[in-house]
């Protein structure tokens, strides 16, 4: 069955950063979503979600729907999965989006991704800052990149190796 303008699948992520990790990751890899009919949706949060499986899914526009959220958001993909009458079709980030493609990069890989946007010397002045000199270094990177996610995650998935690309992102990609 056909739903959302044409579209049979709808890939459904909490946010604006989360698609543009995925959108980047498919450019790279040779993945056209609108040519396998899928659609990436950012939903403005993971506690949307009920919304966008009613609108969009079995009982709405009628498309298959898979999603991408982040571990503290499982639940809520868990209970509108459910409640539609759906199997566990979403993959979850272990912490969030940002988490996997700090450990995919690994921090020097972030680091230079992070020069790369002309940024080496706000994230120093940012690691020397009292309430952050102590954090590890990946939580450090995490903290600096927060304010800008969407920026940083489209250049993490344009660094990323495409034998790296972590697993959750790598079930959506193959979904589409």
């Amino acid at each position: 069955m056909e739903g959302l303008n044409g579209f049979d699948v709808a890939i459904l992520v909490e946010g604006e950063s989360d698609r543009a990790a995925l959108v980047t990751l498919a450019e790279r890899l040779g993945v056209d979503p609108a040519a396998r009919g899928a659609v990436i949706v950012p939903m403005g949060g993971a506690t949307n979600i009920s919304r966008f499986v009613s609108r969009l899914g079995p009982r709405g526009a009628g498309a298959r729907l898979v999603g991408l959220c982040d571990a503290g958001e499982e639940r809520h993909f868990d209970r509108a999965f459910a409640q539609a009458g759906l199997g566990r079709d979403f993959h979850v980030c272990v912490a969030d989006l940002e988490d996997e493609l700090i450990r995919a990069l690994g921090v020097a890989g972030v680091e230079r991704v992070i020069a790369g946007q002309g940024r080496e010397r706000s994230l120093w002045t940012y690691r020397r800052q009292p309430a952050h000199r102590s954090r590890p270094a990946d939580r450090q990177l995490h903290g600096f990149m927060s304010n800008e996610k969407e920026r940083y995650a489209r250049a993490m998935a344009r660094a990323l190796d495409p034998d790296r690309v972590p697993e959750p992102l790598a079930a959506i990609l193959t979904a589409m």
